[in-house]
C-alpha cells in the first residue's frame, strides 16, 4: 500500500492537469446511503428505479417528490470527509483540477471544492418539470408558499410541477455537464477514480478515454472494479 500510495503521489507531483471522478463510495464516508441503501422504514417497499424516473414523478407527483424529500433530509444530516478535503487540498496544490462527480449532494462545495462538474444533478435543486424557461429551469422552492401535504409546489412560470433537478433513469445527462467532463479527461493527464463502482455508463468510461489519452489512472477502492485491470495505481 505505501509504494501505491507512493507512485500516485509522484504521478500527480509531475502532472500538469489532474481530473477526479467521484461516486458513491465518497459520500458514503460522511454517512449518505447509496441509491439503495435509503430504502429503509416506509421506503423499504419501494424500488427506487420505479421512484426515480419521469413516469413515476407524472403518475404520483407527491409520491416522488416526498421520496426526494426524505432523501434531502439525509443528505442534509451529513457532512464533508477527509476525502472531500484531500481533493481540496489536491486543488490548492493544483488549482485547475476538474472533479467529476456521479454524486447528487454538495459535499465536494461544502469541503471547498472548486471546478465541480456534476453528471447527475444537484439534489438539493429543484427545476420545473416542462424547463419551460431553459434546460434547467431552476426554482428556488424557499420563495413558494403551497400545501406541502398535497405535493410538490407549481412552477411560478408555466404552473408545471416543480422536481429535484437530479438526472431519473431514461434521462440525457445535462449536455454541458457531459461536454465539461469530457473536456478535463481528454486533457488531464492524471485521472483520480474514487468510490465508484465502474459500472454507471457513461461516467464508466472516462477513466478509459483518459488512459487511452494517456493518462496516469489511479484508482481508490475497497474492492476490485472494471477500472482495476487498466489504472495504473
Amino acid at each position: 500500500m505505501s509504494t501505491a500510495i507512493q507512485a500516485a503521489a509522484d504521478a500527480i507531483k509531475n502532472s500538469q492537469k489532474v481530473a477526479a471522478l467521484t461516486g458513491a463510495g465518497v459520500s458514503a464516508e460522511s454517512g449518505v446511503p447509496t441509491f439503495r441503501e435509503a430504502q429503509t422504514g416506509l421506503w423499504s417497499r419501494y424500488d427506487p428505479q420505479q421512484l426515480a424516473t419521469a413516469a413515476a414523478f407524472q403518475r404520483d407527483p407527491k409520491l416522488v417528490w416526498d421520496w426526494y424529500q426524505f432523501r434531502r433530509g439525509l443528505v442534509n444530516k451529513a457532512q464533508p470527509n477527509p476525502g472531500h478535503h484531500a481533493l481540496t487540498d489536491l486543488q490548492t496544490y493544483r488549482p485547475d483540477t476538474t472533479i467529476i462527480t456521479q454524486n447528487v449532494d454538495d459535499l465536494h462545495e461544502q469541503a471547498g471544492n472548486t471546478n465541480v462538474v456534476h453528471l447527475h444533478g444537484n439534489i438539493a435543486e429543484s427545476k420545473c418539470f416542462n424547463n419551460c424557461q431553459g434546460i434547467p429551469t431552476l426554482i428556488d422552492i424557499s420563495t413558494l408558499q403551497w400545501d406541502e401535504t398535497v405535493g410538490p409546489p407549481a412552477c411560478p412560470h408555466c404552473g408545471a410541477h416543480v422536481r429535484p433537478n437530479v438526472v431519473w433513469f431514461g434521462e440525457m445527462l445535462p449536455t454541458d455537464m457531459i461536454n465539461m467532463a469530457q473536456v478535463a479527461t481528454v486533457a488531464c493527464d492524471v485521472m483520480l477514480v474514487v468510490g465508484t463502482s465502474g459500472l454507471v455508463q457513461p461516467a464508466a468510461s472516462l477513466p478509459l478515454i483518459a488512459k487511452r489519452g494517456g493518462a496516469t489512472v489511479i484508482e481508490v477502492n475497497p474492492d476490485e472494479t472494471p477500472i482495476t485491470a487498466y489504472a495504473d495505481v
